[in-house]
């Protein structure tokens, strides 16, 4: 079964959000009667707001064998056009939950899709990737060996329940488990410190979380307390790694993965936390790095999804010899550590004949005291084919671009500097945290 305690319906919470939360048997209850409302329904979409009604809908759908969709509540009306003419749900829910009589409700197979997660669409309209239940199953319990994740664990986070961040890792992750998932609403370093400090014991976070509880030392003391703080969905600067473990006493755990493949690769919670890589392949997902460093990760395992939803051309692109093509860009340490340097469509820059991973110069330039955020892009030059771009928020009075640039010279070998030094007042990015770096160009 993919929700096995929904079976033996253990006596303790399943989810608590603010003012809010079920048992086991009463969640069991909930999302029997929306999966006896949603049998015979080809694919429903919910939206998916940060709430229990949006849990009891994906959990009843995943008991009727109903492939669901969750939506952005934020989407605008060209996307959520192109979401809703793409997947064609039989029922688009809202706040009044579908019932019906009780039938049977027989355990779907394994290559039975589960979620249809829509991509954030950089490269074009969203697409739909179609998640099987087997990928859900199998890398949750990959996690649960990587992490130690039992029963016993209460996972407290603030993320939105769209994703597979938050709906499937720090949802139907905790559910596989027989635990509790903690939900804060919103993320505020308050409340996160106030779970940790009485029932949680993990959190999930993104970068711009771990920023503001770096900046929140009088919480300093419920982090401490945590078994483990994982990271994701964006890459975790050094800088900020050594000041939440000077903060904290904590190695934050890095894991790495995407909508079409979940988790691939994490920090285990026993292993050697270094910042700034991204770990281990976990068990049953295979992983290598295609062409000269940095070069391109490539994913093979039960943790793919089945297809992008009516892309077959996109589909077929996306893999090789049954590998899939991440675009993402990795060089890999003496002992088969993971580390990130960016996206082959956006952070990798061809300079002068080089291949410049934009993570890289990143990390180096976050390591000056007047850097506060930044992103480096590439952008055409006729002499070197493209040149590095830093786009810079400081922290105080700015420094001089050739103090940035001799910075990142004397760290990196000098072809990686950059060529021009942009400062501007935050950078864009989207509700996972990740920068757009599209909107800097």
């Amino acid at each position: 079964m993919l929700l096995p305690a929904l079976a033996t319906t253990p006596a303790k919470v399943a989810l608590r959000f603010p003012g809010h939360e079920l048992t086991y048997a009463e969640l069991a209850s909930q999302a029997s009667s929306v999966a006896y409302g949603l049998v015979g329904s080809r694919r429903v979409a919910v939206w998916a707001r940060p709430d229990v009604r949006t849990c009891v809908v994906v959990v009843g759908a995943l008991l009727a064998g109903v492939p669901v969709v969750p939506l952005n509540p934020k989407l605008g009306e060209r996307e959520l056009d192109h979401i809703l003419t793409d997947s064609a749900p039989d029922l688009v829910i809202d706040d009044l939950l579908p019932d019906g009589p009780p039938v049977d409700l027989p355990e779907p197979d394994g290559e039975a899709p589960a979620l249809i997660v829509y991509t954030s669409g950089t490269t074009g309209p969203p697409k739909g990737v179609v998640l099987p239940r087997r990928a859900l199953a199998s890398n949750l319990d990959a996690l649960a060996e990587a992490w130690e994740w039992t029963a016993d664990d209460v996972v407290v986070h603030g993320l939105p329940l769209f994703h597979v961040h938050g709906l499937g890792v720090g949802v139907l992750g905790p559910l596989r488990r027989g635990g509790t998932v903690h939900h804060l609403g919103s993320f505020s370093v308050a409340a996160a410190a106030e779970a940790l400090e009485t029932v949680g014991t993990m959190m999930f976070g993104v970068p711009t979380m771990y920023h503001r509880i770096a900046a929140s030392p009088e919480h300093a003391s419920a982090f401490a307390k945590a078994r483990l703080l994982v990271s994701g969905s964006a890459p975790l600067p050094a800088t900020l790694h050594e000041r939440l473990e000077a903060l904290t006493g904590q190695r934050v755990v890095e894991r790495y993965g995407m909508t079409e493949t979940l988790m691939n690769t994490s920090v285990r919670a026993s292993g050697d936390r270094r910042p700034g890589t991204v770990g281990l392949p976990l068990a049953g997902v295979e992983v290598r790095v295609v062409g000269d460093e940095p070069g391109e990760i490539e994913v093979r395992g039960p943790n793919l999804f089945l297809e992008y939803l009516n892309r077959p051309d996109a589909t077929r692109e996306a893999f090789v010899d049954g590998w899939f093509r991440t675009g993402d860009l990795a060089v890999v340490e003496p002992d088969g550590y993971l580390r990130i340097v960016g996206r082959r469509t956006t952070d990798l820059i061809k300079s002068g004949g080089y291949k410049i991973g934009a993570g890289e110069v990143e990390n180096a330039l976050l390591e000056h005291p007047g850097v506060a955020e930044v992103a480096v892009t590439g952008e055409p030059d006729e002499e070197l084919g493209e040149r590095v771009v830093a786009w810079v928020v400081a922290t105080g009075t700015p420094s001089t671009a050739q103090e940035l640039t001799d910075h990142v010279a004397r760290l990196l070998t000098p072809h990686k500097r950059p060529r021009v030094v942009r400062y501007v007042e935050s950078l864009p990015r989207n509700d996972m945290g990740k920068v757009l770096k599209r909107e800097l160009r």
